[in-house]
């Protein structure tokens, strides 16, 4: 992957940023804590918690995001218990989406090059001593991800796709497909309307 610093890099321990985390642990803390009855609640808290969020949102706990308001939820979405989301940029989440118990959505990664995560004037700079970049995640409407799997930065799950349970996504998957694997791997193609039909949600 070639990354451009201006594009794809990013600082992570401005005073800023690092109050958007706090406020982020703080909220989540408290939808942690919350009846799990009370509905309204949780609701004002997600609200105030993320950048954006449709009708019939239902997330379990514990969940786990970085900043919050990165994250971008449409209708009819499930994400199951102990799900994580590192949104250091945009995570798009459609209408009608699955997502079951601990799926872990990166938005953040590192070079693997030494000389490129890590930096050598990191104490002059008063910055981090690695170097981090980012890129957003796009999960389309109707998508279904199995679970335990793992979406890395930059990728986007096509509508009505199903991503296999425990699955690597390190590369965008097309819609109307079934992926599994490690790395993931479209092993089925949805072929005709009637068959995408019958696995829409």
């Amino acid at each position: 992957m070639k990354l451009n610093s201006a594009a794809d890099f990013l600082e992570t321990a401005t005073p800023d940023l690092l109050d958007q985390i706090a406020r982020a642990r703080k909220l989540t803390r408290e939808y942690y804590f919350c009846d799990y009855q009370d509905t309204s609640k949780k609701n004002a808290i997600l609200r105030e918690l993320l950048g954006s969020i449709g009708e019939n949102v239902a997330i379990d706990t514990p969940f786990f995001c970085d900043h919050g308001k990165n994250i971008f939820l449409g209708s009819d979405v499930i994400i199951n218990m102990n799900c994580t989301f590192v949104d250091d940029r945009p995570i798009h989440i459609g209408d009608r989406v699955l997502i079951a118990s601990n799926v872990q959505i990166y938005t953040a990664s590192h070079p693997v090059l030494p000389k490129e995560r890590l930096a050598p004037d990191w104490k002059e700079q008063n910055t981090t001593f690695f170097r981090t970049y980012a890129r957003p995640v796009i999960i389309e409407n109707n998508v279904w991800i199995g679970g335990g799997s793992i979406l890395l930065p930059g990728v986007t799950i096509g509508e009505n796709s199903v991503i296999g349970a425990g699955s690597i996504v390190n590369r965008s998957i097309p819609a109307n497909c079934v992926a599994v694997g490690n790395p993931c791997r479209v092993i089925r193609h949805f072929d005709t309307d009637e068959e995408r039909r019958a696995y829409e949600i």
